[in-house]
């Protein structure tokens, strides 16, 4: 995780940008952004969305696995990786080609866990339950979608999801944009 908090900073001196501008375009506090950069404090998979965003890179610069350049990817290159401020597991499932739009991972959120910041963002959101079943708040509504249950929905509408099973919980997600 250090290396991410140290790509975020040069990249941002390689963009001639100050902490300041930096955070007129992500619309992260300074102090939090000097945090992020000095290694002190999580950092949330939104947040790094935002500053990945506004240093125009994909999230996939700040981890170290180098594209496959292939359209396949087989389950042993899968690697699972956490964002330190999340109790989820992620499993990037996409093929690597230019123009790509969807972003297919496969998500395991732990047992009991629950999301308690509404996250609402450009973008459209897919998920297929594999194992067990979660709860989506979706703009003021409740879904459960349990085992082989599907939801699609805009990114725009504030959401968040909890895994209310004392198991963990496996989906399939398709989201758009591009993220990783």
């Amino acid at each position: 995780m250090d290396e991410i908090y140290k790509k975020i900073k040069d990249l941002r001196l390689q963009n001639g940008l100050t902490l300041k501008e930096l955070s007129e375009r992500t619309e992260l506090s300074i102090s939090f952004l000097s945090q992020i950069e000095r290694g002190t404090t999580s950092l949330a998979i939104t947040s790094l969305k935002k500053i990945a965003d506004a240093l125009n890179t994909k999230i996939s610069e700040f981890f170290d696995d180098p594209p496959n350049g292939n359209y396949m990817v087989k389950k042993n290159d899968q690697k699972p990786f956490q964002i330190k401020s999340s109790e989820s597991t992620y499993v990037r499932l996409n093929g690597e080609f230019t123009g790509r739009t969807l972003e297919p991972i496969m998500v395991t959120y732990a047992p009991s866990q629950k999301q308690t910041q509404k996250f609402g963002h450009p973008g459209e959101e897919f998920y297929y339950v594999l194992k067990g079943f979660v709860i989506f708040h979706i703009d003021g509504k409740e879904y459960v979608v349990r085992e082989g249950d599907s939801i699609h929905f805009p990114s725009t509408c504030p959401h968040t999801v909890e895994n209310p099973f004392n198991e963990e919980s496996i989906l399939l997600s398709v989201l758009t944009p591009v993220i990783f």
